[in-house]
């Protein structure tokens, strides 16, 4: 097989891969990149989300250079940030984190950004920024049980969508993927538009 047909994801994340599954695309590896995530001064949510896709993608095709079997192969990664007006929200590994992202978000309108990059085997970078628009109901009586299902650590504003979660939300504008962690729609048309074989890969026809 030759290495223009490969794919890794620069993601840990079992909800991006989940996602990549759906649109009939089984990775080669799953390559996290371990970045230093916080926001530069002054740095809008959307630039944030977009930055770091793109320097995750930058990462990991520096750490395969040395690799033979997947060196020269197609790098997608992504990153989501929740946004309250100009404030990126963490992604929480504290209860009492979760608890501040969670009593911000409770029936109000955040906006969501996914920045999605994909490195292709000549090392070209392509990337693409999408937004999404949620309100949450009050969540008065639901934000400590939540918390309590753990469900929300690490995950950007400190929930998730694909979750327990998905009972908050009154009104989605946009792609759900993307909230969820890949926007599909986007992904797939930068894939191709790079000259992925992603029809092949449905039927068969690339293994």
């Amino acid at each position: 097989m030759s290495g223009s047909t490969r794919l890794v994801l620069a993601s840990a994340s079992p909800r991006r891969l989940q996602l990549l599954q759906q649109i009939g695309i089984e990775p080669d590896a799953l390559k996290p990149a371990d970045l230093d995530e916080t926001p530069h001064k002054n740095e809008q949510p959307r630039a944030l989300a977009l930055r770091l896709a793109e320097e995750k993608a930058r990462a990991v095709e520096a750490m395969l250079k040395s690799d033979e079997r997947l060196a020269g192969s197609y790098i997608l990664s992504a990153d989501t940030v929740v946004a309250v007006g100009r404030r990126s929200l963490p992604k929480p590994t504290l209860a009492e984190e979760a608890h501040q992202c969670l009593t911000l978000l409770s029936g109000r309108t955040h906006k969501v950004f996914t920045g999605v990059a994909v490195v292709t085997p000549q090392g070209r970078l392509r990337s693409k920024l999408v937004q999404t628009r949620v309100r949450f109901k009050r969540l008065s009586h639901d934000i400590d049980p939540y918390i309590a299902s753990g469900e929300w650590q690490g995950k950007a504003g400190g929930y998730a969508i694909q979750g327990i979660a998905g009972s908050f939300v009154v009104n989605l504008i946009g792609s759900y993927s993307s909230v969820v962690g890949l926007p599909l729609h986007e992904t797939a048309n930068l894939l191709q538009g790079e000259g992925y074989p992603l029809r092949m890969k449905w039927l068969g026809g690339v293994r």
